[in-house]
């Protein structure tokens, strides 16, 4: 069930955030920005796993933090692979690729609710009209609350339905 709301999704009860980012990315920007100053030690985690791991744009990766934290890195940009490089732009290629392993992600862990942005609409650079219907194909037949933040509304928690 795809619920559109308008919050921080900082605040959301969701037991994941998902959110696009690039592997490699430095997370200087966006919501990824947020999430490197809200849980450091996932950012920390992130830069090892992409220097060990070498992930490939439209896969995702999963950090599990204090408290139940998780957050899920959706790799839907080109990668920066050279020193001071920036991210590339999202790709719908990407975008849907990541979305797959998304729902096989909620289906292993057994999520009871994931909350997304606007994913790859920011700093990613794709048209929400492009990107939306990719989330309701690979995650709308799924029977768990699924919160798309569509109006970012600073240190406002959304009306999340159940």
């Amino acid at each position: 069930m795809i619920h559109q709301v308008s919050g921080d999704i900082l605040l959301s009860k969701a037991q994941a955030i998902a959110h696009g980012v690039a592997p490699n990315d430095p997370f200087s920007s966006g919501l990824a920005h947020s999430l490197r100053e809200s849980w450091p030690s996932m950012y920390k985690d992130f830069r090892h796993y992409c220097q060990t791991s070498h992930p490939k744009s439209g896969t995702l990766w999963m950090w599990s933090g204090a408290q139940s934290t998780r957050i899920i890195n959706l790799f839907t940009q080109e990668a920066a692979y050279g020193h001071g490089e920036k991210p590339g732009k999202a790709t719908l290629e990407h975008v849907n690729h990541s979305l797959r392993e998304l729902h096989k992600l909620i289906d292993t862990e057994k999520f009871s609710s994931v909350a997304l942005p606007r994913l790859a609409t920011g700093v990613g650079g794709l048209d929400w009209k492009d990107v939306s219907p990719l989330i309701e194909k690979h995650l709308g037949d799924l029977t768990i609350p699924i919160y798309i933040y569509t109006t970012f509304h600073k240190d406002v928690a959304a009306n999340e339905p159940a």
